[in-house]
């Protein structure tokens, strides 16, 4: 039995699992990557994933940092690799020396700051690099690469033996293919899309679609950084991504309203890309 209930989808060669409704609780996780997405909740399940990438710091996104730090200690890990905008990473490193004083025990974790363009280098195999997103606090926006190194057309004919010297001595006979596997949105509007244009040719897309109803369309939706259904029905020959899921609906909205209003415009779901969550 799930300690907090969550969805999961096998993809390709990863795994995506969570769940994001909006002012609730929003989390992700892919572990093959061995990464996480907003830390709103912790199911026991994901607290073995050691780095975690935070869109922004409203309590439905990080509000289970102290909980899920604390279980890594307790159960004697090394302590997390917690990445979040820059701007906060002062105010987050108070906020679990209040819960330390609380608690008293201690909540080892490393925090690091990430401004747009900025990459983290997980592996040899993988790369994150953090985008800016538009929503109503400083917010960033990821995308996961797989890489890889390929051997330089001019060396493709040589045996194995001169490919090997020629490595041993220096020589620069590779170069590096980096495909975008997973991008996620957070919380967003719609120009974290438009003015990052990776996020719509990554192989699968996690973003918010807060609101679909027409009774909910509103100036406040952008102004508060949300997406509408009709900004990704105007948007929809831009998505190249072959999976899209989206989630972070309101709550104001019931699943069966949901399901219709999507439906309704996107009767096709986008090809059968579209997956609705949470």
């Amino acid at each position: 039995m799930k300690d907090i209930p969550y969805k999961s989808l096998k993809f390709k060669n990863y795994t995506i699992e969570g769940f994001s409704r909006a002012a609730i609780q929003t989390f992700w996780h892919i572990p093959e990557f061995h990464l996480g997405f907003d830390l709103g909740a912790q199911p026991w399940d994901f607290m073995g994933t050691p780095n975690w990438f935070i869109s922004h710091t409203h309590l439905d996104h990080l509000a289970m940092l102290p909980n899920y730090v604390a279980r890594r200690r307790m159960m004697k890990m090394p302590p997390p690799v917690v990445y979040l905008p820059e701007k906060f990473v002062d105010l987050v490193a108070r906020l679990l020396n209040v819960w330390m004083r609380l608690d008293y025990g201690n909540f080892p974790c490393e925090l690091v700051g990430l401004k747009s363009g900025d990459s983290v280098e997980l592996s040899k195999e993988l790369v994150v690099e953090a985008f800016e997103t538009e929503h109503r606090v400083d917010s960033l926006g990821y995308v996961v690469y797989s890489r890889r190194k390929k051997l330089k057309q001019e060396f493709l004919d040589l045996p194995g033996e001169e490919i090997k010297r020629l490595k041993d001595a220096g020589a620069d006979i590779t170069y590096e293919i980096k495909t975008p596997k997973i991008a996620y949105l957070g919380d967003s509007n719609c120009l974290g899309l438009d003015k990052n244009p990776i996020f719509y040719e990554a192989e699968t897309l996690i973003m918010e679609m807060t609101f679909v109803e027409q009774r909910h369309l509103s100036d406040k939706i952008h102004k508060f950084g949300h997406i509408h259904l009709n900004d990704v029905v105007a948007r929809q020959n831009r998505f190249h991504n072959e999976l899209i899921i989206a989630s972070h609906f309101t709550a104001r909205s019931v699943t069966d309203a949901i399901l219709n209003s999507v439906r309704e415009k996107l009767p096709d779901m986008l090809g059968g890309r579209l997956k609705l969550w949470g």
